[in-house]
C-alpha cells in the first residue's frame, strides 16, 4: 500500500467526510481517492456499513403503551380543564418524530454522499473523454498536414464498387487514419465493419455508419505491414470477421 493511501486512512478524514464535517477541500480529497482507490473505497464502504448499524442499534424505540399513556393523560386533563393539556399533545408529537430521527437523517446524509461521490466520477470521465478527442484532433492535424503522410486510396470490390476510401499512414509520427468517402447501401439487417491485422492480432475497429460525416477521420492501429480491411456484417457487428463478406483490403 502506498504511504500516502496509509496516512490518509490513518487520519480520521473518513469519519469526518461521513458526518459532514470537511470543508470542501477535504471532501473533494476524499471523493477523488474514494474512486481511484480501491483500499480507500473498501473502507469507506465498511466505515458506511458500521454506520449504519451504529444508528439502527441506538435508534430511539417508542416505549410500549406509550401511545396509550398519552391518550389517557389527554381525555384525563381535557376533564379537569388542566391548563397543562395544550403541553401534552406537544410532548406526544415530539415523542412520535424524535423516535426515528436519527436513523432519517444518517440516510439523508448517505444519500447525499453517494450522489456527491456519482457526480464527481462523472466529471473525471467528462474530462477524460474530453483528453482524448483532443488528443486524437491533434493526431488528425499531424497526419493531414505532415509532408511524411503517405495516402493510399482504397477501392471496394465487386460486392460494393461504390465504395471509396483513403488511408493516412505517417511512419514517422507512427499514426494510420482512414477516410471513407461513400459506402454504398445496405440492408438494414447489415453494416459494414473495419477491422485490422496489426502484428499478427486481430482488431476490431468497430461498425462505420453509413451517415456519419464523409469528412470524417477514424483512426487505424499502426504497425509495420499492417494490413486492414471492410466487411458486411448482420446489424450491430460482429465478434470475428466474415471473411467471404470482405468488400475492400487497405494495405497500409
Amino acid at each position: 500500500m502506498k504511504e500516502k493511501i496509509r496516512i490518509f486512512l490513518d487520519s480520521d478524514v473518513l469519519e469526518k467526510y461521513l458526518l459532514g464535517d470537511t470543508s470542501i477541500e477535504e471532501a473533494n480529497r476524499v471523493e477523488r481517492y474514494i474512486a481511484m482507490y480501491p483500499e480507500v473505497r473498501e473502507a469507506y464502504n465498511e466505515l458506511q456499513e458500521n454506520l449504519e448499524a451504529f444508528a439502527k442499534l441506538h435508534a430511539l424505540k417508542t416505549p410500549e403503551g406509550l401511545k396509550e399513556k398519552i391518550l389517557y393523560k389527554i381525555r384525563l386533563e381535557r376533564r379537569t380543564g388542566n391548563r397543562f393539556y395544550k403541553y401534552a399533545v406537544a410532548a406526544s408529537i415530539v415523542a412520535f418524530i424524535f423516535a426515528g430521527s436519527a436513523f432519517f437523517f444518517y440516510n439523508q446524509n448517505k444519500s447525499l454522499q453517494e450522489e456527491n461521490v456519482m457526480v464527481s466520477n462523472k466529471i473525471k470521465d467528462l474530462e477524460m473523454d474530453m483528453k482524448v478527442q483532443l488528443e486524437d484532433l491533434r493526431n488528425q492535424y499531424i497526419v493531414l498536414n505532415n509532408p511524411n503522410t503517405k495516402k493510399y486510396r482504397v477501392m471496394g470490390n465487386k460486392k460494393a464498387k461504390e465504395l471509396k476510401a483513403v488511408a493516412y499512414v505517417n511512419p514517422v509520427k507512427k499514426l494510420s487514419y482512414i477516410n471513407v468517402s461513400n459506402l454504398p447501401q445496405l440492408p438494414e439487417d447489415q453494416c459494414y465493419q473495419m477491422w485490422a491485422e496489426v502484428n499478427g492480432e486481430l482488431v476490431n475497429l468497430g461498425v462505420i455508419r453509413q451517415f456519419e460525416d464523409k469528412e470524417k477521420l477514424l483512426a487505424l492501429p499502426y504497425g509495420d505491414n499492417a494490413i486492414g480491411y471492410i466487411t458486411i456484417e448482420p446489424s450491430g457487428g460482429n465478434e470475428t470477421p466474415t471473411v467471404q463478406n470482405i468488400v475492400a483490403n487497405i494495405d497500409y
